[in-house]
């Protein structure tokens, strides 16, 4: 048994400016762990409860209030507690809680904490935190989702869908896979300088040009990866659409910057339509968070040519995905610890997934920092895929990097 004998907080800031939670976590016996708590933009409704101080100071968005949650109730509830025990560390932090939703101290407070006592516990043990995370299981090398295109409630721009991602599909590493997203980056820069448009970036690195219509970001995306000196057979495009940012009600969607609305069979072909079009390989959010029984009809229609990915859907939440199984909605769940607000509860929606035949894929939020947890957790738990951002902005290669170098040890 190896004692925590030290937790502190601090108010940080996140990639836009907002403020977050960090942690650190000592243990007796010398090892150290440091977490940074990320956040979303684009949330879905049903992700634990952020906790935020509210008021005129930075916004309202302050976090003063979680960070002395941490310093003067989890601290002493965890104090001379195993650091190794993550599973009865986060359970003493959801008892002290004590609300559906983690609304009491905030899912930014015991994330952070939770995180924290995972990378001291792996410290201590002069152990890498991915082989920590993966325990008896095999560590894999993810595949990049590699954000080069944002629209959405990720950029000021004229583009509904969010996140235009680039996928290779058999790379014999993940280095090769680097090199190609990068390069279809590059191209897709000199694409857009030649023609004019806005080579500035989004909240995740990815161009954000005005263009006349979402089409147009695949065409464009499409030319990037011939250019590049590659083909659509060994490289795929990936969406998110959020399209719970652009529910109405009574079935109703709106993309509210080029303002057409569709009805859910309307919206279902339209994917289909660009699936036959463009090269297209995973989307994510399709159908908005409540609208089970359209997911549902998606996944009827395209599951089983290309992956489909609940986000908002799913909230990285056991209850929320076995409702999907049952509904028949998507074939695969997007993973944010912050969405559930502890490593135990990720660890355990991640491996109910799998079991289930639902790939799962790690993702960075809109709202990130130097923290690379996330590059550890989807190699330890044998994700297969991750979304990092793009190849621009630290908070977003630093994920990348710390991929590269975990390649290089394994």
């Amino acid at each position: 048994m190896s004692k925590i004998v030290k937790i502190e907080a601090f108010e940080l800031f996140d990639s836009r400016a907002v403020p977050t939670v960090g942690v650190k976590v000592f243990t007796e016996k010398g090892g150290e762990g440091f977490a940074i708590v990320p956040s979303g933009a684009s949330t879905g409704a049903f992700e634990a409860h952020e906790l935020r101080d509210g008021g005129l100071r930075l916004g309202g968005k302050g976090v003063k209030k979680a960070v002395e949650h941490i310093r003067n109730l989890i601290a002493p509830a965890l104090l001379h507690h195993d650091c190794r025990s993550g599973l009865e560390t986060d359970k003493i932090m959801l008892e002290l809680d004590g609300s559906e939703n983690k609304e009491r101290l905030g899912a930014n407070s015991i994330l952070g904490v939770s995180i924290a006592i995972a990378k001291a516990a792996a410290s201590e043990q002069d152990m890498p935190l991915y082989k920590y995370l993966a325990g008896e299981n095999k560590c894999v090398m993810p595949r990049p989702m590699m954000n080069i295109l944002n629209g959405g409630a990720h950029a000021s721009n004229n583009i509904d869908i969010q996140e235009f991602m680039v996928q290779p599909v058999c790379p014999a590493s993940f280095a090769e896979s680097m090199e190609i997203c990068c390069e279809i980056y590059y191209a897709l820069r000199d694409i857009l300088k030649k023609k004019g448009l806005s080579t500035a970036v989004g909240d995740e690195g990815g161009f954000a040009p005005n263009l006349k219509g979402d089409e147009d970001a695949l065409e464009l995306i499409s030319e990037a990866i011939i250019k590049a000196g590659y083909s659509t057979d060994k490289v795929k495009i990936c969406l998110d659409a959020a399209a719970s940012e652009w529910y109405l009600k009574d079935g109703i969607y709106r993309m509210p910057k080029r303002d057409k609305k569709y009805d859910g069979e309307e919206l279902i072909a339209l994917w289909e339509k660009l699936c036959e079009d463009y090269p297209i390989a995973s989307i994510e959010d399709g159908i908005g968070e409540n609208d089970f029984e359209n997911f549902a009809l998606l996944t009827k229609h395209l599951g089983g040519k290309i992956q489909l990915v609940g986000d908002d859907l799913f909230v990285t939440n056991e209850k929320r995905l076995q409702a999907g199984f049952l509904a028949g909605a998507a074939n695969a769940i997007l993973i944010k610890p912050n969405q559930i607000g502890t490593l135990s509860e990720t660890l355990s929606v991640i491996k109910l997934a799998q079991e289930n035949g639902y790939s799962a894929v790690i993702s960075h939020r809109s709202g990130e920092s130097e923290d690379t947890f996330i590059a550890d957790l989807a190699v330890g738990v044998g994700a297969g895929q991750i979304k990092a951002g793009a190849p621009a902005r630290s908070e977003r290669v630093a994920k990348y990097n710390r991929l590269l170098m975990i390649e290089k040890e394994l």
